[in-house]
């Protein structure tokens, strides 16, 4: 292994710590390519797209455009590697890619959604692997005022299923969901306008919408799949 290999997969544990991420097969050097951000096309592009979907980062299609979806992947991959999450691809984000970066699962069979909200991600897995790791934003820890009381925006944790799904937008006092697969009460996995980097929700577990949309066109979230909260 080159010394230039060897820094970034130390940095990448040092940074995240042992137990929080695991390394895939080390991809080629990419520290030398170009920053990318929004906006960006062309084939340094497609390398960090396929990168990406190699790592189980979902980006949707690799196309050589950086829009919202790839931007998404990348906070997803800045989160697990516990650097800046800004979504901007500069020397830090491609040696994390180089190094194969990934987040580890909690367990080791069956099939369900992992919610670290630590980190902030999504986390699918299925028969025990990593399938997919998708950014997210659960509950802010702020107060808010709904329906004559205050309340705090907390997503809570623990163990639950999925026990009702609306196939469209579903209006609440809270605002509009989009295709929710409500797991908790009135807390569900489900598409919003705006992913930010950072807890922001009243308590869901806020995926974009074009990933919700994913979900439940490859039939991921079924009545009864296990949400896990952490």
């Amino acid at each position: 292994m080159d010394i230039t290999r060897r820094t970034a997969l130390q940095a990448a544990v040092a940074t995240a710590g042992a137990g929080a991420l695991t390394l895939a097969t080390p991809g080629p050097a990419l520290a030398a390519y170009p920053t990318l951000r929004r906006g960006s096309t062309g084939s340094a592009v497609r390398t960090l797209q396929s990168r990406l979907s190699y790592l189980r980062y979902w980006c949707g299609t690799v196309d050589g455009s950086f829009g919202g979806l790839t931007e998404q992947a990348v906070l997803a991959l800045q989160k697990t590697a516990g650097i800046s999450r800004d979504g901007v691809v500069g020397p830090a984000t491609w040696s994390r890619l180089s190094a194969g970066v990934r987040p580890n699962v909690r367990t080791r069979t069956g099939t369900w959604f992992e919610v670290d909200k630590t980190r902030q991600l999504c986390i699918h897995v299925v028969d025990g692997r990593l399938a997919m790791t998708l950014n997210t934003s659960t509950g802010s820890g702020q107060r808010y005022y709904s329906r004559g009381a205050w309340h705090v925006a907390v997503t809570p944790s623990g163990s639950f299923r999925v026990y009702r799904k609306v196939n469209g937008w579903d209006d609440g006092p809270l605002g509009a969901l989009w295709r929710p697969a409500y797991f908790n009460g009135g807390i569900a996995l489900h598409g919003y306008g705006s992913v930010p980097a950072y807890p922001a929700s009243h308590g869901c577990v806020r995926l974009s919408i074009s990933a919700m949309n994913m979900l439940w066109s490859s039939g991921r979230v079924p009545i009864g799949r296990r949400v896990t909260v952490y």
